[in-house]
């Protein structure tokens, strides 16, 4: 199997680049520096933009072709997308300075699952909520790193994972709500690797696609759990991926040269950039949220 070509998407260099999602409409690759508070916005044939927005935040959903929902560390905020105003929405632990948002998808019934951990990675302080027509409930507590949040096309399956347990769980989900069924259960094992399972997206057939973070690569699982195919990328900590273009048939990935020391960033010098992945996928578009 021949490996794909992997470059940079945009030269763009985040400290913890996060959270990529695709709007067909605009033709637009959204994404996130958490640590610094910045947007990314990326459309082919114009130069990369990087918007403040004066807190952390780390996942974008489509409301409309106005509109935006983003997840930052004090709650959901309702972003024009032609002047960039922020407006809170719903709160999410905004009395908690300790935590901020992490990784998120939207249902295909357009329920945003989003989540929180430790803005220093504190044990337990993390929880990954369901937000739904304006109602939010917590749906797991007490994580470390939430990650992995993906869902099948069809609805009926999600997966997350708290990147520091090394398993990304599966679990019945009801298609028309976007809530989980039942008890989550193992899906993959990192196995004996050093790495951390990151974000995720599932394509039409089922494949998991997982940014492996520490390990440089980005790999792909069959809906049974096992690891098919390990793509190689250019820099040592990607940390999600996105279906992107026209078709949705290629990955973009983003990166993050967060927590290394001046020598790690000498020996990883694309650490931080956003990456296209040449492989043709049958991905899909992210739903719209639900507000």
């Amino acid at each position: 199997m021949s490996e794909p070509a992997v470059s940079p998407l945009s030269d763009y260099v985040c400290e913890l680049g996060e959270g990529p999602t695709y709007d067909p409409v605009s033709d637009t690759l959204y994404w996130f520096d958490i640590v610094n508070g910045l947007l990314v916005e990326h459309r082919s044939g114009y130069e990369t933009k990087a918007h403040p927005l004066g807190r952390m935040a780390s996942a974008l959903a489509v409301v409309d072709d106005r509109r935006q929902l983003v997840s930052t560390e004090d709650g959901l905020y309702m972003r024009d997308a032609a002047t960039g105003t922020l407006t809170l929405h719903t709160p999410v632990e905004a009395d908690n300075a300790v935590t901020r948002s992490n990784d998120a998808r939207v249902h295909p019934c357009g329920a945003f699952w989003i989540s929180t951990m430790g803005k220093k990675a504190e044990k337990g302080a993390g929880s990954i909520y369901w937000f739904f027509k304006g109602e939010l409930r917590r749906l797991f507590a007490d994580i470390t790193i939430p990650n992995s949040i993906a869902f099948t096309a069809d609805g009926t399956v999600a997966y997350f994972t708290d990147s520091k347990t090394g398993l990304i769980m599966r679990t019945a989900c009801d298609a028309a709500t976007g809530l989980p069924v039942g008890e989550a259960k193992v899906f993959a094992d990192r196995g004996g690797g050093s790495g951390d399972h990151d974000g995720s997206v599932v394509d039409l057939d089922g494949t998991l696609w997982n940014a492996r973070w520490g390990e440089a690569s980005v790999n792909a699982y069959a809906p049974d759990g096992k690891l098919t195919r390990s793509i190689a990328m250019p820099a040592r900590q990607p940390s999600c991926p996105a279906f992107y273009g026209p078709k949705a048939d290629r990955l973009a990935v983003t990166s993050a040269w967060a927590d290394m020391d001046a020598g790690r960033r000498a020996a990883d010098p694309q650490a931080g950039k956003t990456f296209l992945i040449d492989l043709p996928v049958r991905g899909r578009f992210e739903s719209r949220v639900l507000i």
